[in-house]
Parts: structure tokens; C-alpha cells; sequence
């Protein structure tokens, strides 16, 4: 396959991070590169139209005019799709929130890189869950059989947890 020479340009601290990388792997910057690109590739390929749960994670500095109003917005906009949000507060100026959504995988990563595009927004990642298991035996969402107290609601569906290492 026919390579291509093209330019990238970083702040260099990130450059000489990236050079750690590379050195710990015994690798080039070119196949640290290329091995991102195919990542991101694959990720924004499969399964586009397929059921899925996400979690946005984003870093993003409050003093930002107006960033958390269109946050917001972004958010409402896509009504019963948001199933939960986390805010915290990391320091004086920057907050993490993670907002965790349902619907076609396609059109959450497009929420996701509207919102990590948003200006303001320092860092973030989406992690994408397609193929959900769906288990329709019991009404209260869980695969146990027992009397719930008649004052107790049932429970509500468990949600199953990734937990990935990569962007955040």
C-alpha cells in the first residue's frame, strides 16, 4: 500500500510525551500515528447504526463564556436520550462531567464530537457500548427471582459497566 507524507503540527510538550511513547515501544511516530488513526477508524465505522450506551466524559473550563449554557442545551436537546450526568468540580476553573446517553451509536458520536468540539472543552472521550444484552425474563430488571416488598419499587435495570483505559 502506497504510504503519504503529510504534516502534523502539535505543541511541542505533547510532541516530546508522544517521543516517550515512542521510545518505551521501540517504535516510530509514524506507526504510533497510524496505529491512533486506525483506532479512531474503526471506532467511528462500526456499528453506526446499532443500538448502543455511551459515556461522555469531558474536562472543560467553567469560565468559559456561555459553555455551560450550550452544554446544556446540547443535553436537552437530545431529552430522554441523556439517562444521567455527573458534575464535579476538579479545581477553580475546571470541571468534569460525564453524561451518559442511549440511543443509536451513530448519532451519539455525533453529539459527542459536537460537544468535545465545543470550545472551552479541554479534554474528553467517548466510551461506546453496542449490543447491549437485553433481558426481558424478569419485569424488574434483574435476574433473580424474589417478593419485592410491596412499599419497594422494583429495582431499576442494572447498567453494565465498561472499564477501558484510553482518553479522558
Amino acid at each position: 500500500m502506497e504510504l503519504v507524507r503529510f504534516g502534523v503540527a502539535m505543541e511541542r510538550d505533547l510532541l516530546e510525551e508522544l517521543d516517550k511513547i515512542v521510545d518505551a515501544r521501540g517504535s516510530t511516530r509514524s506507526e504510533i500515528l497510524r496505529d491512533l488513526v486506525r483506532g479512531e477508524v474503526t471506532r467511528e465505522t462500526e456499528g453506526t447504526t446499532t443500538d448502543a450506551v455511551g459515556a461522555l466524559t469531558l474536562v472543560y473550563d467553567h469560565h468559559v463564556r456561555d459553555l455551560t449554557e450550550r452544554l446544556t442545551e446540547i443535553q436537552h436537546q437530545l431529552g430522554a436520550r441523556v439517562r444521567a450526568t455527573m458534575h464535579v468540580h476538579l479545581s477553580a476553573d475546571f470541571c468534569l462531567e460525564v453524561i451518559v446517553m442511549h440511543g443509536l451509536a451513530n448519532e451519539l458520536r455525533r453529539v459527542a464530537n459536537q460537544i468535545l468540539a465545543t470550545r472551552g472543552v479541554k479534554r474528553g472521550g467517548l466510551e461506546l457500548i453496542t449490543h447491549i444484552p437485553h433481558d426481558h425474563a424478569h419485569d424488574d430488571g434483574h435476574g433473580h427471582s424474589h417478593p419485592h416488598h410491596p412499599n419497594t419499587p422494583p429495582h431499576p435495570p442494572r447498567k453494565r459497566r465498561s472499564v477501558k483505559a484510553g482518553r479522558a
